[in-house]
């Protein structure tokens, strides 16, 4: 059961919305949390983190959602106490930083397993360079989200290799990590709509039984998410259409938030002069009822995605779940997700080759920062208008056809992107991957032997990049003795006054430190070496020498000549 289990890298901010703010990233990853704990079939749940606070934070939610199997909180520091679990589970993309931390135990130690999110920013595209570059086996996986997104990291790992190889004089790049298409999930039960709630969303915003309403729940921001001006467009032209066969007024809800408090007028002022025929109604997608009554008052559920942040698209998938038929952007995730059967793909387009690589260029010299890239590469990508006009006035004329497509999206839903049908692609990925470990420790090749943690080129030991610093760096058998300290304040006294607590970081705990002055102390004029001080203490010898340095930082001893 090892085999299928992975140690799960957990911060707050990658699992908690509530707390630290919603956005796609951190909503797919408490859903992933929750059904990893409903459908999991592991012999315990193990988190691996930097702090204290956050083992507790993911005990706090294993508790919420009914864990009764046992917790085991392995510190980040010593990766390796994750054993027998096999597999450490990073909630992004893959960073270089994960690969070197393994080498010291070798790169067969363990396998680990990223997931795609937001691939356009600099840092990830840097990432995926730095880990062709990094010691990455061919046992790792990124998790790709999408065929799309899958497309768009062999195109920037292709970059990365073409440049190293010409780099380093035509050499041969090792295997790249395995990108396995895993989709995410829902907890499908979750978004069960509530006729009742429904009606009474639809009776507060005075919205009649023969009227049509399309729903989106998204972060509010055409610069990351879409621009709602082409849907407004569609939308006038849709109710248009619609009219002239004697149907009902459309209405358009969204529900979000406004991270930028600029974007709610021009919402408001575009929707008003884009779409005069239609109602625009806006909810707070902070709030949980209001979501849920969204999604059981709508008609339809409409995601125009036109930006490049964007890599799955799991709004639809809830609204599928709902039972809404959906029309989105034939764009990233989403032309894995929504098939014929369950709603409309409007067609889209990016610039040719050529067009925008200043935009790219832009960005990666700091010229343009993060929004200012997605809004230009935004402003070239056109999701056709007159496609989502026919889209919505379809589904507006014809309920029947709403009810099959909705039908057929909540069984859609439910079979493949339920954590119950995901969780178990992710153990079968991490039973591969453990497998791979286990074959190449019998191969025991040279690329997988532990290496010297003191010499890894991105963070090597202080005493190898900074050599050249100091006078000297003294050997373990030197002698050092007590001196006469007893007119200043003691080493406790000392840590207070110098605040090292400040950094909440420092080399030893007082008391050892204390200890270790007293066998020094003990041993008189003649002093003694560390190797003896540790043997009297007990105190490992790397302790103690550490310990010897600070205290001869603060002349609490000298060396004997």
């Amino acid at each position: 059961m090892p085999a299928t289990n992975a140690a799960i890298w957990f911060s707050s901010d990658g699992f908690d919305p509530a707390s630290k703010g919603i956005n796609g990233r951190r909503v797919a990853g408490e859903s992933f949390l929750r059904g990893f704990f409903a459908h999991a079939e592991v012999a315990e749940f193990v988190s691996i983190a930097h702090a204290q606070s956050d083992h507790a934070a993911f005990a706090e939610m294993a508790k919420a959602n009914g864990v009764t199997a046992p917790l085991r909180h392995v510190r980040l520091d010593a990766p390796a106490a994750m054993k027998p679990v096999e597999v450490l589970y990073y909630p992004a993309p893959l960073v270089s930083t994960e690969f070197w931390r393994r080498v010291p135990f070798g790169a067969a130690a363990w396998a680990l397993c990223g997931i795609t999110h937001t691939t356009a920013t600099r840092n990830v595209m840097q990432a995926v360079f730095d880990m062709r570059s990094a010691p990455q086996m061919p046992w790792d996986a990124v998790i790709c989200t999408s065929h799309a997104v899958q497309a768009s990291l062999r195109r920037l790992m292709e970059l990365a290799e073409d440049h190293l190889v010409r780099r380093f004089t035509g050499g041969v790049m090792p295997s790249r990590p395995l990108l396995p298409v895993i989709p995410l999930g829902v907890n499908c039960q979750d978004f069960q709509p509530d006729a009742g709630r429904g009606r009474a969303l639809r009776d507060r915003l005075g919205i009649a039984p023969g009227d049509f309403v399309a729903v989106c729940i998204a972060r509010l921001t055409p610069d990351e998410k879409f621009d709602p001006l082409p849907l407004f467009l569609a939308m006038e032209l849709a109710a248009q259409e619609v009219r002239a066969f004697g149907g009902g007024r459309l209405h358009l809800i969204f529900c979000g938030q406004f991270r930028e408090e600029v974007w709610s007028g021009v919402f408001e002022a575009a929707a008003r002069e884009l779409m005069p025929s239609c109602s625009y109604h806006l909810l707070d997608g902070g709030d949980a009822d209001e979501r849920k009554a969204t999604l059981s008052g709508g008609d339809a559920f409409v995601f125009p995605i036109d930006n490049v942040q964007e890599t799955f698209g799991l709004a639809p998938i809830e609204a599928m779940a709902a039972g809404l038929p959906v029309i989105v952007s034939d764009w990233d995730g989403m032309k894995d997700t929504v098939t014929p059967e369950v709603g409309f793909r409007i067609p889209t387009e990016m610039p040719r080759a050529g067009l925008a690589t200043y935009v790219s260029h832009r960005h990666l010299g700091g010229t343009d920062n993060y929004m200012q890239y997605l809004s230009q590469l935004s402003s070239m990508s056109p999701v056709d208008v007159r496609a989502m006009a026919r889209a919505l006035s379809t589904l507006a004329l014809d309920p029947e056809l709403r009810a099959r497509m909705g039908a057929a999206a909540q069984a859609r839903a439910r079979v493949l992107y339920d954590w119950k049908a995901v969780i178990p692609q992710m153990q079968a990925l991490w039973a591969e991957q453990a497998a791979m470990l286990a074959h190449a420790r019998m191969k025991d090749g040279t690329g997988v032997m532990p290496r010297d943690a003191g010499l890894i080129p991105v963070g090597p030991a202080p005493e190898e990049m900074y050599a050249a610093y100091p006078s000297r760096r003294a050997g373990p058998d030197r002698r050092l003795r007590a001196t006469d300290a007893s007119q200043r304040p003691g080493p406790r006294a000392m840590i207070q006054l110098r605040n090292y607590a400040f950094r909440r970081r420092f080399i030893e705990d007082t008391g050892r430190i204390e200890a270790i002055l007293a066998s020094y102390a003990a041993d008189g004029p003649a002093g003694a070496t560390e190797a003896e001080v540790s043997a009297k203490t007990g105190i490992p010898l790397q302790l103690v020498a550490r310990s010897a340095l600070w205290l001869l930082k603060y002349d609490y001893l000298t060396e004997v000549p």
